[in-house]
């Protein structure tokens, strides 16, 4: 397995386990406050489960920040100067509104409201339709890969860094290049000697 899948699969672990722990913390909260797990007659908030929705996951987008943050794309450094706060708010606002467009079709267009229709429109559906989203987006806009300077330039990793050494082969039948004159390369002497 190469080295940028395997990194790839590392990431995408670490963030599904975060993840994992802010859903259940939203999960819990969620159901807490639209289906009261039978703290009484009625939920605090059962005919506002948009709302719920809403309160819980922002509670759970502060787990899911600092997790994300220190562990999961813990290699990779924030390219903005609060630390790449704002645009993950910003990433979780906007995918926010995949699991609650589920959820108010469940609602409001198909008219379900127990537990299980809200629990699969908005947290399953609607949250792995967010999660993809949601893992695309912090991996290119605020957790990037720092930059390489072999892929900038990748002429510049078929040199060696030792002067002495011999040059590599020439790519596809280009004549070998000198990197400290940008000339052709010399063949070496049959002689082994200086020349």
């Amino acid at each position: 397995m190469g080295h940028r899948r395997q990194r790839l699969l590392g990431e995408a672990g670490r963030f599904l386990a975060v993840g994992g722990l802010a859903t259940v913390v939203a999960l819990v909260l969620f159901n807490l406050l639209v289906h009261g797990f039978n703290t009484g007659d009625r939920a605090l908030l059962d005919d506002r489960p948009i709302l719920a929705y809403v309160l819980a996951n922002t509670v759970g987008m502060v787990i899911s920040y600092r997790g994300t943050r220190m562990w999961a794309f813990r290699d990779r450094p924030p390219r903005h100067a609060d630390g790449g706060r704002s645009a993950f708010v910003a990433i979780n606002v906007a995918t926010m509104t995949l699991p609650v467009l589920c959820l108010y079709v469940s609602r409001d267009v198909l008219g379900l409201d127990d537990p299980v229709s809200d629990n699969v429109a908005a947290n399953v559906i609607g949250l792995a339709l967010g999660v993809a989203a949601r893992f695309w987006l912090f991996r290119a806009l605020v957790f990037r890969r720092p930059i390489n300077l072999g892929d900038i330039y990748p002429a510049e990793r078929r040199f060696p860094v030792d002067p002495g050494a011999p040059v590599s082969e020439p790519v596809s039948g280009q004549p070998s290049r000198d990197p400290s004159t940008s000339g052709p390369a010399r063949p070496p002497s049959a002689a082994g000697g200086a020349g």
